[in-house]
């Protein structure tokens, strides 16, 4: 497994924590209706804050297409995060700029931020570097805790690591050593269970489970395309016609 540095390496007061989270959670009328990744990021931010770091926090929110979107600002999960972490967040109505800046320069050590939907920008999904040295401006370090949006190549996700001295967050963490301790060196028979809607996203990810493991257990919508492709009946059900003979393999 390849050597990486956790925020335990870090002293942090003072200094401003860009911190990559996963905020991208169910939502309906305007307010956060399931909160499980925002409440697996709080292990990190409260680490951060209490040793004296201004957190500042960055996500995705739905797919807006590179432009402003009410409908998909985090300014509700903002709102959700300052309920659960039980005292105050602010929030900034853009990821990069005067508006992100403004909130940033008035933080203290231990102050925690929201700043706004990063693929409000088009730079965001192309990994554009300028943009990632607009979002690096707003920090002294960054912290990767978004294991779920790891896979993309993002200004958020990958870009900022060229830019600042890069670190994983604690959920990060955690999902990396689950991964080391069932596919470094794991107590046989290893069972993995892969779900999701889409095979095509998770071909590369297949292949490569099936090499290492004993059982490949495949749920979620996409295993209506490996039912199809063995010619069971799936009737309306969500599959990709297109990849019926790759699951045939």
């Amino acid at each position: 497994m390849s050597v990486y540095r956790t925020i335990d390496d870090l002293d942090v007061a003072g200094k401003r924590a860009l911190v990559r989270v996963d905020f991208n959670v169910p939502m309906k009328d305007g307010a956060v209706t399931e909160a499980t990744r925002i409440e697996r990021a709080l292990p990190t931010i409260q680490e951060l804050s209490k040793k004296g770091a201004k957190v500042i926090l960055l996500s995705h929110f739905g797919r807006p297409g590179g432009k402003r979107d009410p409908k998909e600002s985090l300014k509700p999960v903002a709102k959700k995060l300052e309920q659960l972490l039980g005292g105050a967040v602010d929030f900034a109505d853009d990821c990069i700029g005067e508006a992100a800046q403004k909130i940033v320069k008035k933080m203290i050590g231990g102050d925690v931020a929201v700043l706004e939907n990063t693929r409000f920008h088009p730079g965001e999904e192309k990994n554009d570097p300028e943009f990632a040295k607009a979002l690096a401006g707003n920090g002294d370090l960054y912290v990767n805790d978004a294991f779920s949006a790891a896979h993309r190549a993002h200004a958020s996700t990958e870009g900022l690591a060229h830019h600042l001295p890069a670190y994983a967050g604690r959920a990060m963490q955690a999902e990396l050593e689950a991964l080391e301790k069932g596919l470094g060196k794991p107590a046989r028979p290893v069972i993995a269970i892969v779900g999701g809607a889409k095979v095509s996203t998770k071909l590369e990810l297949l292949g490569n489970l099936v090499a290492k493991v004993d059982i490949l257990v495949i749920g979620g919508g996409m295993a209506n395309t490996f039912l199809k492709a063995q010619g069971l009946p799936i009737g309306k059900s969500l599959h990709e016609p297109a990849l019926l003979d790759k699951a045939r393999e």
